[in-house]
Formats: C-alpha cells, sequence, structure tokens
C-alpha cells in the first residue's frame, strides 16, 4: 500500500466532507422554512414525494455511474433524519 496516495486521497475525501456539511447545512434551512408552511404534523411524511425523490436519485445515480443502492441508503437515511428533525421542531399539532 502507497501510504503517500492513501494520505492525499484521504486529505480529498476530508475536503468533500466539508463540502457535503455545507450542504447540510443549506438543505437544513431549507427544511426549516418548510416546517414553517406545514399546518399539521401529519404532514410531515409525504409517502408520495419519498418515493419521487428516491425515484428521481436512482435515476440520476445510474446516469451519473454511482452505485443506486449507496445513494438510496443515503438520501433514504437522509430522509428519515429530516423527517425526525421535523417532528422534533414542529411547533402546531
Amino acid at each position: 500500500m502507497n501510504k503517500v496516495k492513501l494520505k492525499i486521497i484521504r486529505k480529498k475525501i476530508d475536503a468533500t466532507d466539508q463540502e457535503i456539511l455545507g450542504l447540510i447545512k443549506k438543505r437544513t434551512l431549507l427544511v426549516n422554512k418548510v416546517i414553517k408552511i406545514k399546518k399539521l404534523k401529519k404532514q410531515i411524511v409525504d409517502n408520495k414525494r419519498i418515493r419521487n425523490v428516491l425515484n428521481n436519485i436512482r435515476k440520476k445515480s445510474i446516469a451519473k455511474k454511482i452505485d443506486p443502492k449507496i445513494t438510496k441508503q443515503i438520501w433514504t437515511s437522509m430522509i428519515n433524519s429530516y423527517i425526525k428533525y421535523e417532528k422534533r421542531n414542529f411547533k402546531r399539532k
């Protein structure tokens, strides 16, 4: 194993992680706006929207030559995390 190459690649992964954190922050701010618009707590989970998002991610993953199993798992986890976030932060009934 080439330790120098590995170190360089890991630095690039760390930089990419920083970019992802910035995007998560941006997504969280948008979710906060969504929370303010929803009137009822039961509106938090929209199964049709979730199916559409996962379907679109699958198509885009294939087009970009990314393993769709990886992106489905990531997006499913992210969606579930944001559902929990919305439920914790929802102030109405």
